[in-house]
């Protein structure tokens, strides 16, 4: 279903796109129909969205008493790179990588990380539950068998430590430290 939709949805944007730019008091009968068409698409899709996030968020709060989670702040992981001067030629300006950051950030809001940790918060609220938020700095680079902190330890979806060498996925290691922090699970580190 998600696919058929988001196929809906991209050849309705693109018939959307094909109306020349009107002022809004030339905008004909079929344009106002591919405009609501649209919408109808982009509301299907929030719908759906709510729905998963709430099923997901009760799951969570009917099998777990304390849940963890990564206390991230997605209004700074959102916003744009800062433009750079070009120090030889003044009035331009260097590459800033502004074009693929709009893509992660697309994709961030398009995951919609923040509506699910609030339909989360109340649903554990609701229900007695206890919701722990960590701070998300180094979880997927601190070794969790030795306790190292370093850069060099996470290579893409893999992590080796560089101080002790163990070795597992980058986002196990991640999940794992974040239930370190939260006091979810006892540290091996003594």
């Amino acid at each position: 279903h998600g696919k058929r939709t988001a196929d809906a949805l991209a050849d309705a944007q693109r018939a959307l796109n094909a109306f020349p730019r009107r002022k809004r008091q030339d905008r004909t009968a079929k344009h106002r129909q591919a405009v609501e068409k649209v919408a109808k698409l982009h509301r299907k899709v929030r719908r759906r969205r709510t729905d998963h996030a709430h099923k997901t968020a009760l799951a969570l709060v009917r099998d777990y008493d304390r849940i963890g989670h990564e206390r991230l702040n997605i209004a700074n992981m959102v916003r744009t790179p800062k433009p750079k001067p070009d120090p030889e030629a003044p009035g331009t300006f260097l590459p800033n990588g502004a074009a693929s950051k709009a893509g992660l950030n697309r994709s961030i809001l398009d995951a919609g990380w923040g509506v699910f940790l609030g339909i989360l918060a109340h649903k554990a609220e609701s229900a007695g539950r206890v919701l722990i938020p960590v701070d998300p700095r180094n979880t997927s680079r601190t070794c969790p068998t030795c306790g190292h902190v370093d850069s060099e330890n996470r290579d893409g979806e893999k992590f080796q430590c560089t101080a002790c060498g163990h070795t597992d996925h980058a986002d196990r290691v991640g999940t794992w430290n974040v239930a370190l922090r939260a006091g979810l699970v006892l540290p091996d580190v003594a």
